[in-house]
């Protein structure tokens, strides 16, 4: 056995639709190149709102792609192999989870990154808590048998019913507790039934768009101590689709104090432990102080922020440019559905059954579907074209992700961290038939920059700030 072989280490990693790959790699190998190993294995080029993370003290954090694991794991990670490092009594686990939310899937071009990223959702809708919106959990369980096992006929009068789905896949379990595996198993069918003739393609799209309504689902928790005396922080910060939450938590039940878009937050300050958000437009006196518990948890939280901020800012250009798609594309099946000999137009008529969903425009129609087989298959032909080019696509992200992760082999934990200028244009938006809208979006994301010095450090204090107003996206309204 060769020396190299000798030194291969086992990494069990997690993914969000449950299932594990197993990495082998050396003792010195980074983040990188265990994420590079994983997309390669999934077959997925567009991982970039995807991240490493460890479970430190009951919490998720994502990993510095650019840092060694042996700074992450265990010190007997880091054993020869051989009998010791055989009679490890626990796996090495990382988990490969969204560390970028996107309320809109058609961002995502690639098919096999949307599906693993409808599959984040998946399991985060389950764990969902907001209960006063019980409605729209059945209508995602509905989009999700939808796409998960397509189209449902209801039994004939007469006809056993016989149950084809598990409700604890499809209902958190306060759902299940408060009506019963029985209600559930009787009214799920009738839901997924209403969307018959529903591509899954579609059904993904829309599970994504009405999940990231839900407000505990597209955000990632981070638990802080309103002092330091604290053994359990009682604070609570949610990274959410466009700011910060700052939450207040008692008898595990968390009640919203702060709600900072980032338009709102001017900087955010950390100095080891201690961790300041000074909203936008107030007296330094107004800021708000909590503490994180570890240097290295601070640090890690400010990178996710940072990135996060650049993120949304790079992205407004393009979610603009797909909301003017989509009304275009409403307007567009308004029309075919008013000319069409066959599609009744009273909505009070049982002939139509359609399913509202929102300002994004994405509507389907449950029974008679308005979306024509010529049509489809034109999708199918565009999502396939869109698929070859999704590294195109995903290029701007990528950039937004990885560029402050690079060049800190050799640096400290505070050293000054700095962010290259990318200098181009967004080009005009034009609104375009459906076929071309992938290659339109693959021009538009390649195409956006940020100027943008996300960090100052003041080096004898040790202290790393992230001025917000010090961050601006050319051409964003």
């Amino acid at each position: 056995m060769t020396s190299s072989v000798k030194q291969q280490r086992n990494i069990c990693l997690l993914l969000p639709n449950k299932n594990q790959l197993e990495i082998s790699i050396g003792p010195k190998a980074t983040g990188q190149d265990v994420f590079n190993e994983a997309a390669e294995r999934l077959g997925i080029k567009e991982m970039h709102l995807f991240g490493l993370t460890v479970v430190r003290d009951n919490e998720h954090i994502f990993l510095d792609m650019e840092e060694k694991l042996t700074k992450y794991l265990p010190k007997e990670w880091k054993q020869e192999s051989g009998k010791g490092f055989e009679k490890r009594a626990f796996p090495l686990v990382l988990c490969i989870k969204v560390q970028y939310y996107v309320e809109n899937g058609r961002l995502i071009s690639e098919r096999k990154a949307r599906h693993l990223y409808y599959s984040d959702l998946r399991e985060r809708v389950l764990r969902s808590e907001c209960r006063q919106q019980e409605e729209v959990y059945f209508q995602l369980a509905g989009y999700a048998m939808q796409a998960d096992l397509g189209d449902h006929q209801l039994p004939k009068e007469g006809e056993e019913c016989v149950p084809y789905f598990e409700p604890k896949e499809y209902f958190p379990p306060w759902i299940i507790a408060k009506r019963g595996l029985n209600y559930l198993l009787c009214h799920g069918p009738k839901v997924h039934q209403d969307l018959w003739g529903m591509s899954a393609r579609d059904a993904v799209l829309l599970f994504i768009r009405e999940s990231c309504r839900l407000e505990d689902v597209p955000v990632t928790f981070y638990r802080l101590q309103k002092d330091k005396k604290e053994e359990r922080g009682t604070a609570v910060l949610g990274l959410t689709l466009r700011g910060m939450q700052v939450y207040q938590e008692a008898n595990n039940i968390r009640h919203l104090l702060y709600d900072f878009p980032w338009s709102n937050v001017g900087r955010l300050t950390f100095l080891g432990k201690k961790f300041e958000i000074q909203p936008d437009g107030l007296p330094s006196a107004r800021k708000l102080v909590y503490y994180t518990g570890s240097s290295f948890r601070s640090r890690h939280l400010l990178l996710h922020l940072s990135r996060s901020h650049r993120i949304y800012l790079s992205l407004q250009p393009a979610l603009k440019h797909l909301r003017q798609l989509e009304e275009s594309e409403e307007k567009k099946r308004y029309r075919e559905s008013y000319i069409s000999d066959d599609l009744d137009l009273d909505e009070s008529s049982p002939g139509l059954s359609r399913i509202s969903t929102g300002s994004s425009g994405i509507e389907a129609d449950t029974r008679q579907h308005s979306i024509s087989t010529e049509r489809t298959s034109m999708e199918e032909e565009a999502e396939q074209k869109a698929e070859k080019c999704s590294y195109s696509a995903a290029s701007q992200v990528s950039s937004s992700t990885s560029g402050l992760g690079s060049g800190r082999k050799a640096h400290t934990e505070y050293e000054e961290w700095k962010e290259q200028e990318m200098k181009a244009d967004v080009r005009q938006e034009v609104v375009a038939d459906y076929p071309d809208e992938m290659f339109q979006m693959a021009n538009l994301l390649d195409e956006l920059s940020v100027d943008c010095t996300l960090f100052s450090e003041t080096k004898s204090a040790g202290e790393n700030i992230y001025d917000r107003t010090k961050c601006a996206s050319q051409n964003i309204s």
